[in-house]
């Protein structure tokens, strides 16, 4: 067996792995953080309940973040891409009216949460990245700009596993509570955020630029 063989079937393996993980954490992540609001609670110590129509905006949220978290990992495997192209697209539009539906939701309650400046910036910037690779996965698939497509949604669900990493980022944050008695759960929260934010965005740009730009491939990555 030729080196490049044993190569790429160690990639499959590899890529199989983290398919895997990134599946298995954003349906834990759904499971744990979404049901309490359907039910009235949360997951979040203090969470403020007397702003009017903070709450309600958060459990409009968290139902289609939620179902953009579970069904983005299924666009991207090929198999079923290529075998079952029916059921692609309309899952496909299933996770961008979710996206988009969720977005929407956190514009007010970013907008009104007592949670600091520096948070509602990085709630602002994420939702705005968030519809804007929305917009442009849709518009490229339109156009028949396949690779295009994949690229803009690859950008797009690695800000929708945003709400993965950031509670991946608490963990350790939450656990230094414990002997720093000046950090609170408020500098702890904006923290994750602004990590998961621009840590998945490195990550997705360094996938694509290997996944994309290097070998034979020659695929322009836009940013406009």
């Amino acid at each position: 067996m030729s080196t490049a063989v044993v190569s790429r079937a160690a990639g499959r393996r590899w890529w199989w792995f983290l398919w895997g993980l990134l599946a298995l954490l954003a349906l834990a992540t759904a499971a744990v953080f979404v049901p309490p609001y359907l039910v009235g609670g949360t997951t979040v110590p203090g969470l403020d309940r007397t702003t009017p129509g903070y709450y309600t905006s958060l459990v409009i949220h968290a139902l289609p973040a939620g179902i953009a978290l579970v069904t983005g990992p299924w666009q991207f495997v090929p198999k079923l891409r290529t075998r079952y192209p029916r059921l692609h697209r309309v899952t496909g539009r299933v996770y961008l009216v979710a996206v988009v539906v969720a977005s929407l939701a956190a514009v007010y309650s970013s907008a009104v949460t007592k949670s600091g400046f520096a948070l509602q910036v990085a709630f602002f910037v994420l939702i705005i990245a968030w519809l804007y690779t929305a917009a442009k996965a849709y518009s490229t698939i339109r156009q028949g700009e396949v690779q295009m497509h994949r690229v803009w949604m690859i950008r797009n669900y690695t800000l929708t596993f945003a709400a993965v990493t950031l509670r991946l980022y608490q963990l350790p944050l939450l656990a230094l509570m414990n002997s720093v008695t000046w950090l609170e759960y408020r500098e702890v929260y904006t923290t994750s955020a602004w990590l998961s934010l621009l840590g998945n965005v490195l990550v997705a740009e360094y996938f694509i630029v290997h996944r994309f730009l290097k070998g034979q491939r020659k695929v322009p990555v836009s940013t406009g």
